[in-house]
């Protein structure tokens, strides 16, 4: 039986994963963790780690980056596999969790879909095939989402830009000049409850070319966050990520 705790287990992404770890044969739920405690979750909620009292096998992580960094040395203290699936963490941050994935098994993805996964891998070789093309993405988020660009729209990008060779443009209102060639533009749409949406256009001369990916439904990233908690409580110390569980 694998114990899990959820840190951010009262938010939209936590409640959905509690729901369903409570479906799970070989899972059970000793709680999770949350800074603003509700009545929406029937699991206990604890305030922070050192009032958890039994320890997690694997601890699956829907927060904020500031949670998620704040409850890495407890994971290191006790040595407990996490799986991050919060974004928006800075480089430093992001350097912190690089840290602790030498001391423990650690799983990372800004988005637990294994289509997105698919997408990544797609628009990638794309690249390749069509180098003179002028590469957008377009990602559209409920109007509750903090972070923008998403983590998932960071994530395609950084698939396509493996070997450095593009530049990131978030922002054109201040610029006066033609767009660079080798530059990757992100757009951020907030509004209503938009799961997400996400689109990267290759724009040449005579045509485009889009793929889009659309979640219907939170329940998808939940699954998906499930089977990398089971999949990291098998794995040694390090780091992984979507590609690994695929």
């Amino acid at each position: 039986m694998i114990n899990v705790l959820i840190n951010g287990i009262c938010g939209k992404m936590g409640n959905k994963v509690a729901k369903l770890v409570l479906r799970e044969k070989d899972m059970n739920l000793i709680g999770g963790l949350d800074s603003h405690p509700n009545s929406t979750s029937s699991s206990p909620i604890f305030f922070n780690s050192d009032s958890v009292i039994e320890i997690p096998n694997v601890i699956i992580d829907f927060s904020t980056p500031k949670s998620t960094i704040s409850l890495l040395p407890y994971c290191i203290s006790h040595h407990i596999p996490i799986v991050i699936a919060t974004t928006g963490f800075t480089q430093e941050q992001q350097n912190e969790i690089l840290d602790a994935s030498v001391q423990i098994p650690i799983f990372q993805s800004s988005n637990m879909s294994y289509q997105i996964t698919l997408v990544s891998q797609i628009i990638a070789e794309l690249s390749q095939k069509l180098p003179k093309a002028d590469i957008e993405i377009v990602e559209t988020h409920h109007n509750q989402k903090k972070d923008s660009p998403s983590g998932t729209a960071l994530l395609l990008a950084n698939s396509i830009n493996a070997n450095g060779s593009y530049l990131y443009e978030f922002n054109r209102t201040q610029k006066q000049e033609k767009r660079n060639p080798k530059e990757i533009g992100f757009s951020s749409i907030r509004g209503g409850n938009i799961v997400g949406e996400h689109s990267v256009f290759f724009f040449s001369s005579n045509e485009t070319l889009e793929i889009k990916h659309t979640a219907h439904s939170r329940t998808v990233f939940a699954e998906g966050a499930i089977k990398a908690a089971k999949f990291l409580t098998k794995q040694k110390i390090g780091y992984y990520t979507m590609k690994d569980l695929m």
